[in-house]
């Protein structure tokens, strides 16, 4: 395992979200707009089907460079440009690099890809370096760490 984040490390997480992530986000978050929960409607509007959240897509990005850090505590801010529509059950891949540390902190500058379209781009996160990254994989010059995912991303319960 890596043993700290460095300038130039790589982070990456690989999700694919279910078929009933956008359902029980929708719950979670109270945003009930009809393109993420019904099938026909999204289509009738000109959609491919179903959309997953923007702020669940956002999510998945936090998550890649908290894993990466070492927990969600880590995490002081994250900014993200949307740049498309991310859609159920396809893979979704997040990547970035640390691009500096000073003062016990890391920027991370990432993106995430669906079918080869970036859906989020320009992503940046400033993070508390942690001894021991805890989930996404993290590639240095000198080690390599890979974690697995859950499924969809979905939290447990």
């Amino acid at each position: 395992m890596a043993t700290s984040l460095r300038p130039g490390d790589r982070i990456e997480l690989e999700v694919t979200p279910d078929r009933y992530v956008t359902v029980r986000y929708a719950g979670a978050s109270g945003d009930f707009n009809p393109i993420h929960i019904d099938e026909e409607f999204a289509k009738e509007v000109g959609l491919p089907g179903r959309i997953l959240h923007g702020l669940w897509t956002m999510a998945q990005v936090a998550r890649a460079h908290t894993e990466a850090a070492g927990g969600p505590e880590r995490l002081k801010r994250l900014s993200v440009q949307f740049r498309g529509m991310g859609v159920i059950e396809e893979k979704i891949t997040i990547t970035g690099t640390v691009t500096e540390i000073s003062d016990g902190v890391a920027v991370v500058k990432s993106n995430a890809e669906q079918a080869g379209t970036r859906i989020i781009r320009n992503a940046e996160a400033v993070v508390e370096v942690a001894s021991k990254p805890s989930g996404a994989a993290v590639e240095s010059a000198d080690a390599t760490s890979s974690i697995g995912s859950s499924p969809g991303g979905e939290l447990p319960g």
